[in-house]
């Protein structure tokens, strides 16, 4: 019964690995790999440069040869699948330039027709429709008679990828596929995916550099570094403060999971600005002070506010309320003893409402003393 049971939980994923071992020249790089993937699932693996990302993605494609262990493809051994076959199942977009002479961007996206069709090569009118639909699709039509070698990195990127689906694979893999791209072409790429996954149930295995990208799009997240898997699960499980600081060795700066973002470090010296905040209007004053290398501090923020978790990253001092509490005069005269010793104040906040508006005494307490400035830093210390 429990060998039924496990083959009915294996006969669930489209892709699989067992005690998988890669490397190079028969030296082990990553051992023991266990990796899963269902149909309409995106599985991501991150973690430092140099980790193995690339060599776990170049033995799974079959272009570098696995010191041991098994792949699987619907329960079939890789291994035992034709270059045709494989090649009808899985696409593949890697970092390495693709070697082309004289060809075409449209040239470059039809080889991906090329295991359906007969041993010249040629391609039927249905053929030709599948490669338009693929470039229209990654919004690169306009690319159509362009030299392959004479376009851009990020346009060669788009233009791979219509290569992977007009394949019509059922698993793609990706390595650093938003390489090269600015934030607009990132966006939409990762949303074709997206849409690849949940309506044609393709299975999709990628590396990705960017955390916050890959905390939004991934289903199940891999971490690899060391010589195992450090860490595989949702990305609930895996983006943690404490894990990203450990996985990626931080010490200078922090990763906010909550939103997705980096910070550098803090200095932590002692505050000569008071920044007066609340609901996201102090952090970009809190950016700029940190540029300028000018430590400050802020409050009274509420801990539910989204100045609060920039500020706990880039304060040297910060004076926090309970989420939903009213500011409390021991927060409040926390805060002004701050104040007092800082050379300047600066208030980003419009108005007080009800649960700050003790905060305004902070603003009176500073015109009072003359501290108040527009300027971050102009003039501190």
């Amino acid at each position: 019964m429990k060998n039924d049971k496990m083959t009915e939980k294996n006969n669930s994923y489209y892709f699989r690995t067992e005690k998988l071992t890669v490397g190079y020249d028969g030296r082990p790089l990553i051992k023991e790999i266990g990796m899963q993937v269902r149909r309409g699932e995106i599985l991501t693996l991150i973690g430092p440069n140099g980790g193995g990302k690339s060599t776990i993605l170049k033995s799974i494609t079959r272009q570098l040869k696995t010191i041991s262990g098994t792949v699987y493809l619907e329960n079939e051994s890789l291994q035992r699948l034709s270059g045709k076959e494989l090649s009808q199942k899985m696409a593949v977009v890697l970092t390495e330039r693709m070697q082309s002479e004289l060809m075409t961007c449209e040239d470059i996206v039809a080889t991906g027709r090329y295991p359906y069709t007969g041993t010249l090569g040629i391609l039927t009118d249905e053929d030709r429709a599948k490669v338009c639909g693929a470039m229209e699709l990654v919004h690169a039509l306009d690319l159509c008679d362009r030299d392959f070698k004479a376009i851009s990195d990020g346009q060669r990127q788009r233009i791979m990828l219509a290569r992977a689906i007009c394949q019509e694979p059922e698993i793609i893999i990706l390595d650093e596929p938003t390489s090269y791209l600015d934030i607009r072409h990132k966006l939409e790429l990762l949303s074709i995916l997206k849409k690849l996954v949940a309506q044609s149930q393709v299975a999709v295995i990628m590396s990705l550099h960017e955390l916050d990208l890959a905390q939004k799009i991934s289903d199940r997240v891999i971490c690899v570094h060391g010589e195992y898997i450090d860490r595989y699960g949702t990305p609930e499980e895996v983006f943690t403060p404490d894990y990203i600081q450990k996985l990626y060795d931080i010490t200078d700066g922090t990763y906010d999971p909550l939103f997705g973002c980096i910070e550098l470090a803090a200095n932590k010296a002692a505050p000569k600005v008071f920044v007066i905040g609340g609901d996201g209007s102090a952090i970009p004053t809190y950016r700029r002070l940190q540029r300028e290398g000018i430590p400050f501090a802020t409050g009274v923020l509420h801990e539910n506010d989204i100045d609060y978790e920039v500020a706990k990253a880039l304060a040297s001092a910060v004076v926090a309320e309970r989420a939903f509490e009213p500011v409390s005069e021991k927060k409040l005269h926390e805060a002004l003893e701050i104040l007092r010793i800082c050379g300047q104040v600066i208030c980003c906040v419009p108005s007080f409402g009800t649960m700050n508006a003790r905060n305004a005494r902070l603003l009176e307490e500073a015109e009072q003393l003359g501290k108040i400035t527009n300027a971050p830093g102009a003039g501190a210390g």
